[in-house]
């Protein structure tokens, strides 16, 4: 594979961990005409894999709606955000649980429960790449879709322009040297022209092993590193400390 003429950053990114008042975001989606028939086969499909997990220690389950009383309703409204903080409480990844987030996720930004949260650096520093002719990717745990959602209701506006492609966990593991080589021929660059920005050191080793150059950013709220990681990884705190060469 030729090497690409222009360098390549790809940003590891989280979404924010919890919306606020989800029982007032599920009863909202619940009541809604607009979201009530996607909304109530998605609860049907949680409903159905909470009868799975039954035998499972601490599962929630899920009550079938008998009637159409108010009392009824407020039950499996609990019943259902119960059962995603238990299946988030474990990190399962079902697709019920996924699909439920993702109705939550679609409304919470669109109403404004929920903001992505941008450190102050990050965005004059991506404008800086990118007048200097770079590429900035993001590649995460989260979907596409939530991914979009993050940059597009941010708390720095919609800064979706600032990317030219996304990545999700369809390309493979963040834990896996295969998935940085698959992301590097879908944007046509040598992996050894590409910077990998993470705060988690097993991706940053598995980033390396493919031959990325990789910083590992320290945040607020980010896992502790061990010493020897301190000492192995490039080190950054804010995106202003990276210095990275022009493609121009």
């Amino acid at each position: 594979m030729d090497d690409c003429t222009e360098s390549q950053s790809i940003l590891s990114w989280r979404a924010p961990a919890r919306v606020s008042k989800p029982n007032s975001l599920v009863n909202g989606l619940y009541r809604d005409q607009t979201h009530k028939p996607g909304m109530v086969n998605t609860v049907l499909f949680a409903t159905l894999q909470a009868q799975e997990d039954s035998s499972l220690d601490g599962a929630v389950p899920i009550p079938l709606e008998s009637s159409s009383g108010e009392e009824e309703l407020e039950r499996v409204i609990q019943a259902v955000v119960d059962n995603v903080h238990w299946q988030m409480s474990l990190d399962r990844k079902t697709m019920a649980l996924k699909q439920l987030q993702g109705h939550m996720w679609r409304a919470a930004y669109a109403t404004g429960h929920v903001k992505g949260e941008i450190f102050e650096d990050v965005v004059p520093a991506i404008r800086k790449w990118r007048e200097a002719g770079m590429k900035v990717y993001i590649y995460s745990s989260g979907s596409i879709e939530a991914q979009k959602l993050l940059f597009g209701y941010s708390t720095e506006g919609d800064i979706l322009e600032l990317f030219d492609g996304h990545f999700d966990t369809k390309i493979g593991p963040k834990v896996e040297s295969e998935s940085y080589r698959r992301i590097a021929a879908s944007i046509g660059c040598a992996t050894n022209n590409i910077l990998f920005l993470t705060d988690v050191p097993r991706e940053a080793s598995a980033a390396e092993e493919a031959d990325t150059h990789v910083a590992v950013v320290i945040r607020p709220g980010n896992a502790g590193l061990t010493d020897d990681e301190k000492s192995y990884y490039s080190l950054i705190s804010s995106f202003t400390e990276l210095f990275l060469p022009s493609s121009t």
